[in-house]
């Protein structure tokens, strides 16, 4: 699996994920919306660990700079 994110890309959705837990611990995001945001969050954890977003491959998108996407 060729990598198609940036760091950049990886940093953001890891903050986005950390938000998440934050809102979620101090009871500020309950209900539905709390579970799909959760959710969404593991999705964002999972996919900047591994640096591949399965929505990006269908449309050739690359967030990574040449030398990121080659691994180099």
């Amino acid at each position: 699996m060729k990598k198609n994110m940036g760091s950049i890309d990886r940093g953001i959705r890891i903050l986005l994920a950390i938000i998440v837990g934050v809102l979620y611990a101090t009871g500020q995001l309950t209900g539905l919306a709390a579970g799909i945001l959760g959710a969404l969050a593991i999705v964002f954890v999972l996919t900047s660990t591994v640096g591949f977003c399965p929505l990006y491959a269908p449309f050739g998108w690359n967030t990574g700079g040449r030398s990121e996407a080659t691994g180099a």
